[in-house]
């Protein structure tokens, strides 16, 4: 006797999952992609937590951001040396701790600009190879 296998849930980071209609639908990403996006915001300037959780959403195609994994995340920046804080009252509002690049974390921003880049050149080359077998 056959079982329809019932539809999953897409939960979390999976690229392929069944779609409500029964087929299959995927999702394109590029994992950790929060990283590199959280890296370039403090290039440009320092940022409380509450910035990058407004901010990071158009950078990364995720609608929302999940606070405390932001948080946590930070703080691991913050352990390994690529990012820094300090508590800041002079800015408006209450003093909230502000996060900033550290010369170490521009480091690993252009590795993650030259990775990315060389990802983007093998996106490229997928694109074209499938574009040409379908014509």
């Amino acid at each position: 006797m056959h079982h329809r296998r019932h539809p999953r849930v897409h939960r979390g980071p999976r690229t392929r999952w069944l779609s409500g209609a029964g087929d299959w639908a995927v999702r394109a990403r590029v994992e950790r992609f929060i990283e590199p996006a959280v890296l370039l915001l403090l290039t440009e300037r320092p940022r409380h937590g509450y910035e990058l959780i407004d901010e990071l959403p158009e950078l990364v195609g995720e609608e929302r951001v999940d606070v405390g994994n932001l948080y946590r995340f930070l703080r691991a920046l913050e352990e390994d040396g690529i990012v820094e804080s300090q508590w800041r009252g002079d800015l408006p509002g209450p003093a909230r701790r502000t996060y900033s690049l550290t010369d170490a974390g521009r480091g690993v921003l252009r590795k993650w600009a030259d990775a990315l880049r060389q990802t983007q050149d093998e996106i490229a080359q997928f694109l074209e190879r499938h574009d040409e077998e379908r014509r």
